[in-house]
């Protein structure tokens, strides 16, 4: 496994990162393995949310991580919040209330801090200023040790990047999805790392049915998954690899966060990841044998 510097900070994440929002907190034994079978073949990044089944995904990736938290990066977020009814979340980052919400996080994950919080959004009517002074009062408490946001707006990122402290922005990217590359100049101009979610594209870059997805029609999707088919065989590739490949071999992104509930699921994921390694991929060559209307 290869571990990455997480923008400006001392941190170095796995290559593959778990995202725990799929763990099934209906079967915790089995989630609880899973987990500690991703730390034991070199994961050592694990993220959640406070938003992820109303806390209890907190509750039982805490449970996970116990015996071994202190050789982790640990990631949550924060500023969706949940209605008393549970019937939904409400957006809110005042001071007040991300001030609580750390401390019920730090609880949940019986830790006594995070190496990295994340704001989970965030608009134009945000008080910029108080988020970012009570990050910064976290990082000074030890409740932190770093912060980030979780964002695919660039006109809250972008305010971010050059306006606080962040080390990473948490972003949808994927061969369906080049929405991030644009803003990679900002991101390296800033130090500021991409951690990669929705790489498989919900699972249609691997073995899903074509649907639509963004702005591709459901035939576009399928012309897609045929090409890197084809490509995969003609090169004797895992078919993981390339939607790995592509992300991963981007120098702005530190991690690849996957989300999987059986350890068959992780093995193929690590196994592909474990053949792109040695891989003479070109993205950007690989980027122009198809889809041209759509990635320029």
């Amino acid at each position: 496994m290869k571990y990455n510097k997480l923008g400006n900070s001392d941190l170095a994440v796995s290559s593959i990162g778990f995202g725990a929002m799929s763990l099934d907190v209906n079967q915790p034994l089995e989630a609880i393995a899973l987990v500690q079978y991703a730390f034991g073949q070199g994961i050592n990044y694990f993220d959640t949310a406070d938003l992820y089944d109303n806390g209890a995904n907190e509750l039982l990736l805490g449970k996970a991580i116990k015996p071994f938290r202190k050789n982790i990066v640990l990631a949550s977020k924060v500023g969706n919040r949940w209605r008393k009814d549970g019937s939904g979340w409400d957006w809110d980052v005042s001071p007040a209330y991300i001030t609580q919400a750390i401390d019920n996080s730090l609880t949940r994950l019986q830790t006594d801090y995070l190496d990295l919080y994340q704001v989970h959004g965030g608009t134009n009517q945000d008080d910029f200023e108080a988020v970012v002074d009570t990050m910064e009062q976290f990082v000074k408490q030890g409740k932190i040790r770093y912060y980030g946001i979780s964002s695919i707006r660039p006109n809250v990122f972008t305010k971010y990047c050059k306006e606080s402290n962040i080390v990473s922005n948490m972003m949808q990217y994927s061969i369906l999805d080049n929405r991030p590359e644009p803003y990679f100049p900002l991101f390296e101009q800033s130090n500021v790392s991409v951690i990669a979610r929705g790489v498989l594209a919900q699972g249609v870059l691997v073995n899903k049915k074509a649907k639509c997805y963004l702005d591709y029609k459901e035939d576009e999707v399928a012309n897609i998954q045929g090409q890197l088919k084809a490509y995969s065989q003609i090169h004797y590739l895992n078919e993981i690899i390339l939607p790995l490949a592509y992300v991963l071999q981007q120098k702005e992104v530190s991690s690849a966060l996957i989300g999987t509930r059986t350890v068959h699921q992780l093995d193929d994921i690590l196994h592909a990841y474990r053949e792109l390694s040695p891989l003479d991929f070109d993205v950007f060559e690989f980027r122009k044998s198809f889809y041209k209307d759509h990635i320029s």
